[in-house]
């Protein structure tokens, strides 16, 4: 979204109305923009000024104040068009820095730890999802005889993972044979995603040039293609959240039902879960409202950056109402998922 369908005016009226429903969480009067923000109008035509924005869809009155509110639509206009990009301050940067010092840590373990402190930064709920091995890229498999009717298959993973699987099949496979296969499935396979492989083994597979006694294992690695090129967690990278603590205290939440929907987000977890894992890609995403696909986050906003481990990759971020610091959460979020990537390696 652009800011051309707005005058610099209105521009400069809906900038300080979010500034100042961000800090007070109270609606915005005409006198208290005038008051505060020195624009160099009157406070009528500042009321003018936001009928106009409310006209365009960019703020909205409740029926018991005169103040106005801005939309999903004004957020986002602010943070692709408004929003000054600016860094960490250093303090919040040498706190950020502080949880990466034990690189012998378990990755999970530093996850948790940066989502706590981007919580508690940023007072809104810390959240990451781990790497994932779907994006496992696969370097190596052999094929070995264990006994007459079973075969060991070995998946080497270029992130240092290893997997067996027992395979059965009906007769003997002669070693040649298994040999022959064992190649023909590097050539095919080799330097693909876990995720890849499963979707895409049938069309690997077709055409093989292979001897016929392993045309049944071949079988049984079209038809198991989920099971055997599946690693233990794979698609079900855990999320790990802050304290809501500090989340559940903003106004947003001070009603029964309010809090219940948080709580319900923050313990089951898989409609999280589900939109973290959408969200891999470069760059800060910036999901507002209802640009949410499951309406059960229509009311929040996320905020996150994907990170890198090596090969893979993972999410790292945080979820809040959409009366949000956007300025101070993009900077935090993005400087987290750098020194993420830089600790991961």
């Amino acid at each position: 979204m652009t800011t051309h369908d707005l005058t610099e005016r209105q521009q400069n009226v809906l900038e300080a109305v979010i500034h100042s429903y961000v800090e007070s969480a109270e609606p915005a009067g005409s006198r208290t923009i005038a008051k505060r923000f020195k624009l160099g109008v009157s406070a009528a035509t500042i009321r003018n000024v936001m009928s106009d924005l409310e006209d365009k869809g960019y703020l909205f009155h409740t029926h018991t104040s005169g103040g106005r509110i801005p939309t999903d639509r004004a957020y986002r206009l602010y943070v692709d068009g408004l929003m000054a990009r600016s860094d960490p301050t250093l303090v919040e940067q040498d706190t950020l820095r502080r949880q990466f010092n034990n690189d012998n840590s378990p990755i999970e373990d530093i996850l948790r730890d940066a989502a706590q402190v981007l919580g508690v930064l940023t007072q809104e709920l810390g959240v990451a999802v781990a790497p994932s091995l779907d994006r496992a890229v696969l370097e190596h498999l052999e094929l070995m005889h264990v006994s007459a009717e079973k075969v060991l298959m070995v998946l080497l993973l270029k992130e240092g993972v290893a997997k067996t699987i027992f395979i059965e099949v009906r007769s003997e496979l002669p070693r040649e044979a298994l040999a022959s296969l064992t190649m023909v499935l590097n050539e095919r396979l080799g330097g693909l995603t876990l995720e890849q492989i499963r979707k895409t083994l049938p069309e690997r597979m077709r055409d093989i040039s292979v001897e016929p006694q392993t045309h049944e294992l071949i079988n049984v690695f079209v038809e198991e293609a989920d099971q055997i090129f599946h690693v233990s967690n794979e698609g079900t990278s855990p999320v790990l959240l802050s304290s809501a603590q500090m989340l559940a205290e903003q106004p947003e939440f001070s009603s029964n039902d309010q809090m219940r929907s948080l709580l319900e987000l923050t313990e089951r977890r898989d409609v999280l879960r589900t939109a973290l894992e959408g969200r891999y890609g470069p760059g800060i995403r910036v999901t507002i409202g209802w640009e949410n696909v499951d309406p059960k986050l229509s009311a929040f906003t996320l905020v996150t950056a994907q990170y890198q481990s090596g090969s893979l990759s993972g999410i790292i971020g945080v979820m809040g109402p959409t009366r949000m610091p956007y300025q101070k959460v993009v900077a935090l979020v993005g400087h987290t998922s750098r020194l993420m990537s830089e600790f991961a390696q």
